[in-house]
């Protein structure tokens, strides 16, 4: 059974902030609220976790999983970013926007793309989210909470924890975050490809 979390939008209670983070660093599976849609989240390096995702949303092995990064520097540790990149994904962080990129050598294999060798890279711009990455002390594993066959997220936590209660470990409700996911540019050949249209505005990429 998952526990329950209600935590303030803006000012997220520590204690509890705390206590989540310690739970995915035992191994938990949390769905969490981000400024585009909730998500599921795990620690980086849990196979359990990529494995529980997986199944909970019917997903293959080509699919990008993504590192929410607390900042700038973090995301910089685990893909590689040229110069030009570099400067168009920093004017667009933190934001609802989900990039594509080479991996470094700091992600763990199973996690890239199995031709590309690539990874999803984010910085959130939601206060929740962003307490719970600087508590980590490391990016988290996410996905979009988007379960098979369905067109949109689910953007209840109470609803989440009641159809999720047995797949997940914890739910953390912050009010309703939209159900938008992000825009997903690709960089990995270098210059900007829009994968999806999303919460981010796409205008700068074009």
């Amino acid at each position: 059974m998952a526990k329950y979390f209600d935590v303030h939008p803006e000012n997220p209670q520590r204690r509890t902030i705390g206590t989540v983070a310690e739970s995915i660093r035992a191994g938990a599976l949390v769905a969490y609220p981000t400024d585009s849609c909730f998500a599921l989240g795990c620690q980086l390096g849990s196979r359990d976790g990529i494995d529980r995702i997986r199944s909970i949303r019917g997903l293959g092995d080509r699919h990008h999983f993504t590192l929410v990064c607390e900042n700038f520097a973090q995301l910089g540790q685990f893909v590689h970013i040229d110069n030009d990149v570099f400067r168009a994904i920093k004017a667009a962080t933190p934001g609802s926007y989900t990039f594509i990129l080479p991996a470094t050598k700091e992600v763990p294999r199973r996690l890239l793309h199995p031709k590309k060798k690539t990874v999803g890279v984010r910085i959130p711009d939601h206060a929740v989210t962003q307490a719970l990455l600087a508590d980590l002390g490391e990016p988290m594993l996410s996905s979009t909470l988007l379960l098979p066959d369905e067109e949109e997220p689910m953007t209840q936590g109470w609803e989440i924890k009641e159809r999720l209660d047995h797949v997940v470990d914890a739910v953390i409700d912050s009010g309703d975050c939209g159900t938008e996911p992000t825009t997903v540019i690709d960089f990995s050949e270098g210059e900007a490809e829009i994968v999806r249209r999303g919460a981010g505005d796409t205008t700068r990429f074009e």
